[in-house]
């Protein structure tokens, strides 16, 4: 399943989330991962997993271009030129020439110069030294801000789950043409996972509520991004893809929304 961007570019819908995984078991991870199916690699400057997630991709044996690689840049590098040097970095750490999709992976708001960096997103982009841009942890009033600048992210990778969707940035994002991108799809601590709607939908299904979740993203349009280093729950995310909901469950599954708010306020907290 793949989702198409403002631009007309494709991303694989379901994403293997490689945070806190580091050295040799995130290269395992990631070749592992690779080998069962998955397209689409999610890394972060921040996770100092680059190199590793890089020896996976090199160790599955695929070509460069059959894997979608998302990275993330930290707040020394939110400046117009200073994006530039943050994406040489990671490069090298990644060993590719490129990367698909680069995020600013908080806004930083105190600092204040996550616009700047948006633009020199834009012109590395202009350029064809990435394929994609986006942003990450950005609120409405963030988001709104790079809009106003005539600015065009395609992605804004959020913490989205259902107990906790976020609904108010979602809708910017669907107005704009921004594409979200749900970490921590799975909610946080296992409370999610024993819920009794998405249990009760599982077992019509005979999947589990976190295929039952996953899939829930995947219907709504968003790029889900869980993570696990263990091989039968990687297969387990990956078959999200093999079954469908009802219009039904998916109201069901809406409805569990609480207005849970992400672990971390991005007017607080950035790197």
């Amino acid at each position: 399943m793949e989702l198409t961007t403002a631009n007309g570019t494709l991303i694989p819908a379901l994403a293997f989330g490689t945070w806190p995984l580091q050295g040799a078991e995130a290269t395992e991870a990631v070749r592992h991962a690779l080998e069962l199916g998955y397209r689409h690699i999610d890394t972060a400057e921040a996770y100092e997993n680059e190199e590793a997630v890089g020896a996976g991709l090199r160790a599955s044996g695929l070509d460069r271009d059959e894997v979608y690689l998302t990275t993330k840049f930290q707040k020394k590098w939110h400046g117009r030129n200073e994006v530039r040097q943050a994406l040489e970095a990671t490069l090298s750490r990644l060993g590719v020439d490129t990367v698909d999709l680069y995020l600013v992976h908080w806004p930083n708001p105190d600092q204040d110069r996550y616009v700047e960096a948006c633009q020199g997103l834009e012109d590395l982009r202009t350029e064809g030294k990435i394929r994609n841009w986006g942003v990450s942890n950005f609120k409405p009033h963030h988001l709104q801000k790079v809009l106003d600048a005539g600015l065009a992210p395609q992605v804004n990778q959020i913490s989205v789950n259902p107990y906790g969707a976020q609904i108010e940035i979602q809708e910017l994002n669907t107005q704009h043409n921004v594409l979200t991108a749900a970490y921590s799809p799975l909610g946080r601590g296992g409370e999610l996972l024993e819920d009794a709607t998405l249990t009760r939908i599982g077992q019509e299904h005979g999947k589990t509520p976190a295929q039952v979740i996953l899939r829930w993203h995947l219907q709504h349009g968003r790029i889900a991004v869980p993570r696990s280093s263990n091989p039968e729950r990687q297969a387990e995310n990956l078959a999200a893809l093999n079954f469908e909901l009802t219009p039904a469950e998916i109201e069901a599954i809406d409805a569990l929304n609480r207005n849970d708010p992400p672990r971390l306020d991005a007017d607080e907290f950035g790197h």
